[in-house]
């Protein structure tokens, strides 16, 4: 008997049973020995709900402006590569789902669907996620398509001057079967007789190990859109993003995919938030959320909102666009469920006295 899909964990299972094993590994995997991909998780089980009750929770409004936009739920969609490895209709499905929800998807540079394909079925904000490359033409003719496109925001990796060693990948020799292609980008072609991932190919042609906040402020000074700066993982860092000229800051380890033993995001985020408190720029926090408790959790210790990558993969492996909304919906049912009950019927009423840190 197939039992129900309930909860992420459910799809996550339902999906590594579905996914050729390499794949599985390189969507779950994370840098080392993974253990920061462990502590995002972890993070959250070191803090309790402190409910408030008989406060009237019969009407509950998720709703959340981030820059300039209102979505209907503070939960939306990291951005992650090779979503056809998934489902034939990868990128495109993802983006139906996140407009179903009335979210933002923001759109990984390592899209297998180009970004104007994307926009083309969007009906909620999209972001998109890029770099600073050594070919300063391509940065900013990537970003000038995501303008002509309609995207909303720049997302700008800051966390991987160099890539992260993903054990799982080299043990698997991942690489992208043929079809799949990161249609955003020219790939160089692979050395014959030579293993290498394609992303780790890309990185050495592209990536800039020299890069400092210099060139940061001069790609928020030339795309002329809203800059979220994604990676900052130290209050240091957040003050000098808002300098650079940033609109935003992503809380953000790279799913613990980059330097293995980073700190865990949640544990980050309440000094960022802190450094950020004289200034206008929203909070974001991606890594580790399963729950919608743990959505109560993160915008109580004062993010904006959260957002989500493995969880809505694994509910696009499970059943494409179906799939995909269907966690969405599971994490806003249970994320409005967790408001009634700590008696908090507005998400801009969260605040650090709903939660204590658990003993021990």
């Amino acid at each position: 008997m197939t039992l129900p899909l309930i909860n992420v964990d459910d799809y996550e299972r339902a999906a590594r049973d579905c996914l050729d094993r390499a794949i599985y590994d390189y969507m779950a995997g994370g840098a080392g020995d993974e253990t920061t991909l462990a502590e995002n998780r972890a993070a959250y089980d070191q803090w309790r709900l402190r409910p408030r009750v008989m406060v009237g929770v019969a009407q509950r409004d998720l709703t959340v402006n981030v820059l300039g936009d209102t979505l209907n739920l503070p939960i939306g969609i990291s951005p992650s590569a090779f979503h056809k490895l998934l489902h034939p209709d990868g990128e495109l499905a993802t983006v139906r789902a996140a407009g179903a929800a009335g979210t933002v998807m923001c759109v990984s540079t390592m899209a297998t669907t180009t970004l104007e394909e994307i926009a083309a079925v969007a009906s909620s904000p999209l972001w998109f996620q890029t770099y600073v490359f050594r070919d300063r033409s391509f940065t900013t003719d990537l970003a000038s398509r995501a303008k002509s496109a309609g995207y909303r925001a720049l997302v700008l990796t800051v966390d991987t001057p160099v890539l992260g060693q993903r054990e799982r990948d080299l043990r698997n020799h991942f690489e992208l079967p043929p079809g799949i292609e990161m249609r955003n980008l020219n790939l160089p072609p692979a050395v014959p007789g030579s293993y290498e991932s394609p992303m780790a190919r890309f990185s050495k042609e592209q990536f800039d190990p020299s890069l400092t906040w210099r060139d940061v402020e001069w790609f928020v000074q030339t795309v002329g859109m809203p800059v979220l700066v994604k990676g900052i993982l130290h209050p240091g860092d957040a003050r000098l993003a808002a300098q650079a000229g940033a609109a935003g800051i992503i809380v953000s380890n790279h799913g613990g995919r980059q330097l293995d033993s980073a700190i865990a995001t949640l544990d980050a985020l309440p000094d960022i938030v802190e450094a950020m408190r004289d200034t206008q720029l929203d909070v974001i926090v991606d890594g580790g959320i399963r729950r919608g408790a743990d959505v109560v959790k993160a915008m109580a210790l004062g993010a904006k909102m959260v957002m989500v990558g493995r969880p809505v993969l694994w509910g696009l492996a499970v059943d494409g666009e179906a799939g995909a909304r269907a966690v969405l919906d599971l994490l806003r049912r249970e994320f409005d469920t967790a408001l009634a009950l700590i008696g908090c019927p507005r998400v801009g009423d969260l605040n650090p006295n709903f939660l204590m840190r658990a003993r021990g």
